[in-house]
């Protein structure tokens, strides 16, 4: 067999308990060779795959918002190397975290190709192998994205190979797109975002081949195929569900949603602390956690949106109180839970949009003279515009002064008192409205502005905001809009990364990142726009050939 890599996660495991990788345990006393070769032993097989995915989105997600310009650490201090490059190493903390769980995911996908061949030969084989692929392609995509070439893993593993090469970028590319081709041949069309289906394809594959336009090895091409893919996933739906209904609690799968990591209450009972997801304590000040009188949800103080991030909207904009909790009353899940009570509630924070003026302000705290909750005044409660950023954190360090993100909570009366920092709601990886910028971005650089910016302007009109005009559509300005549509999803390294802005955008609007000279600057003058290849990727390979990362 031909050297390939064993991902990081299963090297380690074989040096240290080859016996425990190789030899697979059966409760039922079946072993697992003769239940994958039965139609529901490869359905469990499959589901695994999927199941993989929680731990490459479930847990913190410095990897894909860290050290850009809409977030920054608050209280609680993220890791500087993410945050902030200056410090970033191969052995920084978080680096292994999404190199390790794609390969995971990956050798979980190989030993399904492996035992489609063996297995019973039903009529839905072929569609089950398509999602698995898809699953590969996407946990590619995310490693080509973050360390650029890696090794390409295809083969099912059962003993220990210790020395691996390191595939191009274009391989890299080349393999995902082959997995997507067969994936979208073969997968349904059945409408379920927890199911890989033809929408789901074809969203990826927009995604891929936009990316990869921006490469040394892109092509004009790509972006074409780039916005006839996400055409395909559009499908003609117009944006008309409305953006406080998107990500409503209970409403995860609603009809503009193409693919999510599902996750169960009942399925994660027995370990809700470690079986949930992360994402809703993330993009928030501390705000007392749900010991506290008021129930609020136990947020990590850190991931805090920057004044960029805030100044992107503009008075109308229906993102705005969707995304934010812009007032917080009381119990601050009562926002969810006494919906028909709010002109009454009494009221513990209020955080002022940039576009109040003076007089907006004085009505706004009469408004509230009489509704302040015991212990909150105009002088604690009232947040002026200008402080309630990752900024101001530096200067005022207090519970709840970041505004809180709120598109992620869970109010679910379990949440978060028994539960901890996680939660049970999906993640949603791919949705309508960012098909429509996706679409809009391949436009613009496929030379076709007109289409692009009409795109564009349908996730404006669903926001209630005035069109964009061709004089100011420009990559600068999708961005802007990526910014307001996808605040908190898991989207925005990647999204600097892909069209070159890391380094200036970074520069400019993270407040730690300003504040360094040449951030960026690695070893040999080289920038630090990938991140580096584990340090103990490297350390446990025979071969030493394997090339690190330019500036590590």
């Amino acid at each position: 067999m031909k050297k390939i890599i064993i991902f990081l996660g299963i090297i380690a495991t074989l040096l240290t308990s080859c016996s425990n990788y190789i030899e697979e345990e059966s409760l039922s006393n079946v072993p697992a060779d003769e239940t994958y070769k039965t139609a529901s032993g490869f359905q469990l097989l499959v589901n695994t795959n999927y199941a993989w995915l929680k731990g490459i989105y479930g847990g913190d997600p410095w990897l894909f918002e860290a050290g850009t310009d809409m977030y920054a650490e608050g209280r609680t201090p993220e890791p500087a190397g993410l945050s902030q490059y200056q410090l970033l190493i191969p052995s920084s903390t978080g680096v292994e975290q999404l190199y390790n769980s794609c390969y995971r995911l990956i050798q979980s996908v190989n030993k399904t190709m492996y035992y489609s061949t063996l297995t019973e030969q039903t009529p839905n084989l072929n569609t089950l192998v398509g999602e698995a692929k898809f699953l590969r392609a996407n946990a590619y995509f995310l490693l080509v994205q973050t360390y650029g070439g890696v090794p390409i893993v295809n083969e099912h593993v059962t003993s220990p190979v210790l020395s691996f090469k390191r595939n191009t970028a274009e391989e890299v590319y080349a393999q995902i797109i082959e997995d997507l081709d067969a994936a979208l041949a073969n997968v349904g069309t059945t409408a379920y975002a927890g199911k890989v289906n033809k929408r789901a394809v074809n969203d990826l594959l927009a995604k891929v081949y936009l990316t990869k336009g921006y490469e040394t090895f892109g092509t004009p091409a790509d972006f074409t195929k780039a916005a006839t893919y996400a055409e395909a996933a559009i499908a003609g739906q117009a944006l008309n569900l409305a953006f406080d209904q998107l990500f409503k609690p209970a409403n995860d799968l609603n009809v503009e949603t193409i693919f999510s990591v599902q996750y169960d209450k009942v399925s994660t009972s027995t370990s809700p602390t470690t079986l949930g997801n992360n994402q809703f304590y993330y993009f928030s000040s501390y705000l007392g956690g749900s010991e506290t009188k008021g129930g609020a949800p136990l947020r990590s103080y850190n991931l805090c949106p920057t004044n960029y991030a805030l100044g992107l909207y503009t008075k109308g904009d229906k993102r705005w109180d969707a995304t934010f909790m812009t007032t917080v009353y009381e119990n601050y899940y009562d926002f969810f839970r006494k919906p028909t009570e709010f002109a009454t509630m009494k009221i513990k924070h209020f955080y002022e949009p940039s576009w109040f003026t003076a007089a907006d302000r004085t009505a706004k705290q009469a408004e509230l003279a009489t509704r302040w909750q015991t212990g909150s005044t105009v002088a604690n409660g009232y947040h002026n515009w200008g402080t309630y950023s990752a900024e101001y954190v530096e200067i005022k360090n207090l519970d709840y002064t970041s505004i809180p993100v709120k598109k992620f909570d869970d109010p679910d009366l379990t949440t978060p008192a028994s539960t901890g920092p996680v939660s049970t709601r999906d993640i949603i990886i791919s949705r309508l409205g960012e098909t429509y910028l996706v679409a809009a971005e391949a436009y613009l650089k496929a030379g076709d502005a007109s289409t692009g910016l009409a795109r564009l302007n349908e996730v404006r009109r669903r926001a209630g905001v005035a069109n964009a005009t061709l004089a100011e559509f420009n990559i600068d300005y999708i961005l802007d809009e990526r910014g307001r549509e996808l605040v908190g999803e898991y989207k925005r390294w990647f999204d600097l990364k892909r069209t070159g802005t890391l380094v200036a955008r970074a520069s400019l609007y993270h407040p730690k990142i300003k504040k360094l000279s040449n951030p960026f600057v690695g070893v040999g003058g080289a920038l630090k726009i990938l991140r580096p290849i584990p340090q103990l990727a490297l350390d446990l390979n025979q071969n030493k050939d394997f090339p690190q990362n330019p500036g590590y």
